[in-house]
């Protein structure tokens, strides 16, 4: 069934803007909390309850009274921590035994946009079949629970010392991080208060940029989707090592102190060195179709099976969860070591490859780039929305060719992007001519097809 609503990551968009309105998000926690109250396993008479946690957007505000109205008027006790990163929440659900938690936030977009998603019990995002029920009770009247079996709120004061303490226990204790000088950028958002102490906890020199935030300037300029400002940093303050989170605190990139950007794909590379360094099996690691060819071949080279999933790290968990595996992500920095924690993490996964750096007798840079990623030219060519590419006999053959040219050293992907009106056309292999004459030519083939 497809959703109504919810998209991969929650239900997102611009504020004020259906559905990102406090109408819809008290009816969305009305929905939400009624599908809770349902559930088996509750001792007779005990309300549910819920953690609710957010970014630094100003809009947060608006969003989270509306939602605890909503919890509330379904009959269930509503749990607040303010701003706390997206992980953070799913920890808190999981230590404090409750039944769902809610984060309020749209991660690396710009400030006017949010967004609301949930994590069950677990800590992982909601069954397919609880969105589905909650987005059918968004459609029906909203009603109010009597008075005495309304949901009560409070607020959880020590949630960001608790999550502090769980990020750190995730790095081994025999190890710590004294003598390294690392810049840590948490993009104005909701590890503003966590990050820099975990780093500087575990003994690191420490310089924060990026931690003051206004409610209007989360992502903006800093943090993993914009890391120019880490770059400088690095390079001014002669760190080893530069930390990018994003808006919520679930996203990771590196910069090595001169200046070097590091993707997800070396950075769950440099994690699977840290496992082998301390003796760990790896069974697997799950990628994404956008994850680098060269991840895949290193991976083989060390008789590591890979598997790709569809891009969100919703669908790396699931497949992940699918094998037994314990490792994977995403090139854009969404990084899992499920044996750590049960959702994508940027402070753990930052925690994970630091961990390697210390195994290591390499410099932090050459470890880091240890994995040459190959060239990857991405093509958007204007299509119909959802265009099927596969009905097309040209750019089928053309795509069988160009695979077979490429002689097992490059992949091609033929992707129509699901928010713009384009098919994403992308070509990799070892060598960059060779790459960028094939993804030009296929570019072209495409365009004289949908025309």
């Amino acid at each position: 069934m497809s959703r109504k609503y919810f998209g991969t990551d929650g239900v997102r968009g611009r504020v004020g803007e259906f559905p990102i309105t406090p109408e819809f998000a008290m009816k969305l926690g009305y929905a939400a909390g009624r599908v809770l109250v349902g559930q088996d396993g509750l001792p007779q008479g005990e309300r549910p309850a819920v953690l609710i946690g957010k970014d630094t957007r100003v809009s947060g505000y608006l969003l989270e009274a509306a939602l605890e109205a909503g919890f509330s008027a379904a009959g269930v006790d509503v749990c607040l921590v303010g701003p706390l990163p997206t992980p953070g929440v799913a920890y808190l659900t999981r230590a404090l035994r409750l039944q769902a938690g809610v984060v309020i936030s749209a991660s690396h977009n710009p400030y006017d946009d949010n967004g609301i998603k949930f994590f069950s019990a677990s800590g992982t995002k909601l069954p397919d079949e609880v969105e589905h029920a909650i987005e059918a009770g968004i459609d029906e009247p909203m009603g109010c629970v009597p008075s005495d079996q309304l949901g009560r709120a409070r607020r959880i004061d020590d949630a960001q010392g608790r999550y502090i303490e769980f990020c750190k226990s995730s790095f081994p204790n025999d190890l710590n991080l004294r003598g390294l000088k690392l810049v840590v950028d948490c993009a104005h958002g909701a590890a503003y208060h966590v990050a820099p102490d975990v780093f500087h906890e575990l003994g690191a020199e420490v310089h924060v940029i990026g931690a003051e935030p206004n409610g209007l300037n989360i992502n903006a300029g800093v943090g993993a989707t914009a890391p120019t400002a880490l770059r400088e940093a690095v390079v001014a303050h002669k760190a080893d090592l530069g930390i990018a989170l994003d808006g919520d605190g679930d996203r990771l990139i590196m910069v090595g102190p001169g200046g070097e950007l590091y993707d997800g794909d070396q950075l769950l590379h440099t994690m699977v060195l840290a496992r082998l360094a301390q003796g760990q099996p790896v069974a697997g690691v799950v990628g994404t179709l956008m994850t680098n060819l060269a991840l895949e071949h290193a991976l083989k080279a060390k008789d590591i099976p890979f598997e790709r999933a569809a891009v969100g790290d919703r669908y790396v968990v699931e497949k992940l969860i699918q094998n037994g595996w314990l490792l994977g992500g995403e090139n854009s920095g969404h990084l899992l070591s499920l044996d750590k924690h049960s959702t994508g993490d940027g402070i753990i996964a930052a925690l994970q490859v630091l961990a390697a750096v210390r195994l290591s007798d390499i410099a932090p840079d050459t470890l880091l780039g240890s994995l040459t990623l190959y060239p990857q030219i991405l093509i958007n060519v204007p299509a119909p929305r959802g265009y099927k590419w596969q009905a097309s006999e040209a750019i089928c053959a053309a795509v069988k060719n160009t695979e077979k040219n490429m002689q097992g050293q490059g992949r091609v992907l033929l992707r129509a992007s699901g928010t713009e009106p384009v098919l994403r056309v992308m070509v990799e292999g070892q060598d960059h001519g060779v790459v960028q004459a094939a993804a030009q030519a296929l570019a072209d083939v495409v365009k004289q097809a949908i025309v």
